[in-house]
């Protein structure tokens, strides 16, 4: 095993997990994998030897396809193995999938230290390292909740082992994911410990990616579908569009796959092709997750086929195209390749499910674009729209005795005690305080959100 992946989700079955398979016919570049929260992936993982049956699903039919690159899969709170396969000298990456919230960033990018969850894991590290100088334990680790603090046992025994640098690829929808990475690992050693902080300066590098693979949650008429048409009683199907792409950026200074050879491309910046995935792909789905769901629509598909939906759709698109420029991007080539894909009613993408941790997706998926507009002028409608249906969909729930279901739940319940325009311009602050405070800015939301 060389790749260590916290995350052992859909997304990473169809993706990461997809690409080293196809790039690495040798089998020489094993997987292990660990849970972000419940063991129930891994135990399920461990009893079928790390088999699962990928389908792409097309508008013309499933493929089915065995994977085998996953080697072993643990419970993510097993931190003694863990920490051993991290300190391991064969081991060259770490790849992660844990979702935007649980990198515990403030609105600046950085290491969160108020967060209830990054304090908890400070004190508990300083606690080891007071007592050995080092994050050494014997007998059982403390309880870690967050991934920086369940990394940070390996990469210190990586260091007292000198087993050499490794990579940390990111995988999650973020803005400089690999920052972002780097923020939830690095930034914590240095709150516990300036050696450990150096150490990994010197020999831990972060990448950058860009990742697009439409990946549905599986449902019981999907195992049943792959029983039928294998015969083998799968309990870790994994449904996937045909479409995958991985754009990276970074330094791997103990070696990888030959990713490019299974599709993935390699570049020196990164942030166009991020801006694309995120405004494009990512804006769009929240965009219809909230707008469809106050429609009493259920999936993309759904969304995208309603004429109001579509309509809000290409507004917003239009608005990102403006900022995105870059030769290499081909938007408008994009723009209709994702049109398809979200037209693809075999696939049941989930608006619910889209829909979760608002907060920190728009950060990303509509803030920029909205700022990028006023910036030029224009009253950025589009992608405000976004926002307004975000605090019309908070509020119907709040109506119906629904609480959010975000990583900041409690803030947002607080604010949906506010009525009218301040429960508008609250909703806005939380955003972006930039945005909040810009009148004008409040005003266009506020009436767009009046329109649900």
């Amino acid at each position: 095993m060389r790749i260590v992946h916290i995350g052992l989700g859909a997304f990473h079955r169809s993706h990461q997990a997809w690409y080293t398979e196809r790039a690495d016919p040798n089998n020489a570049w094993g997987i292990a994998a660990f849970t972000g929260r419940s063991p129930e992936a891994a135990d399920i993982l461990a009893a079928q030897d790390g088999l699962y049956t990928l389908v792409e699903r097309g508008d013309d039919g499933d493929e089915f396809g065995i994977m085998c690159r996953i080697s072993a899969a643990y419970d993510g709170g097993d931190l003694a193995q863990l920490t051993k396969v991290l300190s391991a000298p064969e081991t060259s990456l770490l790849t992660i999938t844990i979702t935007e919230p649980a990198y515990h960033l403030g609105m600046d990018g950085l290491l969160n230290p108020q967060s209830a969850a990054v304090a908890s894991d400070t004190a508990a590290l300083k606690d080891m390292w007071a007592s050995s100088g080092s994050l050494e334990v014997e007998g059982d680790y403390p309880q870690l909740t967050t991934m920086g603090a369940r990394v940070l046992p390996g990469l210190d025994a990586r260091r007292r082992r000198n087993a050499g640098p490794i990579a940390v690829v990111s995988c999650d929808n973020l803005t400089s994911n690999g920052s972002a990475a780097c923020q939830a690992i690095q930034g914590l050693a240095s709150l516990v410990s300036a050696e450990l902080c150096e150490w990994i300066q010197a020999n831990v590098s972060f990448v950058d990616t860009s990742v697009d693979r439409i990946t549905p949650r599986t449902t019981e008429a999907d195992a049943t579908a792959v029983r039928e048409a294998t015969g083998f009683d799968d309990a870790a199907p994994v449904i996937t569009e045909p479409f995958s792409s991985w754009i990276l950026s970074g330094e791997f200074p103990a070696g990888r796959p030959a990713w490019e050879n299974a599709g993935a491309l390699f570049v020196n910046d990164i942030v166009p092709f991020e801006q694309r995935k995120l405004w494009l792909l990512n804006g769009a789905h929240s965009l219809l997750a909230y707008a469809g769901q106050l429609r009493g629509l259920r999936t993309v598909s759904d969304a995208v086929a309603d004429p109001s939906c579509a309509a809000e759709l290409e507004a917003f698109w239009d608005e990102a195209a403006a900022h995105l420029d870059h030769p290499e991007l081909n938007t408008q080539a994009y723009r209709a390749a994702l049109l398809n894909r979200f037209r693809n009613t075999r696939i049941e993408h989930l608006l619910e499910q889209i829909g979760i941790d608002g907060t920190t997706k728009l950060r990303m998926r509509a803030v920029p674009v909205l700022i990028a507009e006023r910036s030029a002028g224009r009253t950025g409608e589009g992608s405000a729209r976004i926002i307004a249906a975000w605090a019309a969909f908070l509020l119907h729930r709040q109506e119906n005795g629904a609480r959010p279901v975000d990583a900041e739940a409690q803030r947002l319940s607080d604010i949906l005690k506010l009525s009218g325009r301040d429960l508008t311009k609250a909703l806005v602050t939380t955003l972006n305080a930039d945005l909040g405070a810009d009148t004008n800015v409040v005003d266009l939301v506020h009436r767009l959100r009046g329109s649900w």
